[in-house]
């Protein structure tokens, strides 16, 4: 059974619960599979040998996730070859037509099949079934190499210390 960490992360203040362990800078990411816009497998291990800053969020169609994507999609540019993935619970043609609308380029992938990611991340908010805001920059060595569980699911992550992360890692 997976760790629960009542009062992890709160939403407007209210305490949630988060599944699973949280992970920290040197842990080996675990590997999941999600579901591409295009309904395809997505892996961590399609990245092997990459740093990829990996985003996730409760919903794109929420004004500060529709705001964060929006942020890491204007990185991009500076980042070089430094991969993006956002994931989400939202279902993969929800994700389509949000990039579209958006103007979002970069990949985005759903874990509403599982909750392996959400679990294997720490990030499950049990009461919502949703994605707790984190922001995690896998190394090409395939560890962690920053990690953000943002406290207020509804709060922006620290964007800065995400990038200067990646920018190190690479």
């Amino acid at each position: 059974m997976a760790n629960e960490r009542a009062g992890a992360v709160t939403m407007r203040g209210n305490p949630l619960t988060l599944i699973g362990d949280e992970l920290k800078v040197g842990d080996k990411a675990p590997d999941f599979e999600l579901v591409g816009q295009d309904m395809s497998p997505v892996k961590l291990s399609d990245y092997r040998g990459k740093v990829v800053i990996l985003s996730a969020v409760p919903s794109l169609d929420t004004p500060v996730c529709d705001t964060e994507t929006r942020r890491w999609d204007s990185e991009r540019a500076s980042l070089g070859d430094v991969e993006m993935l956002t994931v989400s619970m939202d279902l993969p043609f929800a994700q389509k037509r949000w990039c579209g609308a958006a103007e979002v380029g970069h990949k985005t992938a759903s874990s509403h099949k599982s909750e392996d990611f959400a679990t294997g991340y720490g990030i499950l908010v049990k009461e919502l079934r949703l994605l707790g805001r984190s922001v995690f920059v896998i190394g090409k060595d395939g560890t962690v190499k920053y990690a953000e569980y943002v406290k207020e699911i509804a709060s922006e992550p620290n964007y800065d210390a995400a990038l200067e992360a990646a920018k190190a890692a690479k």
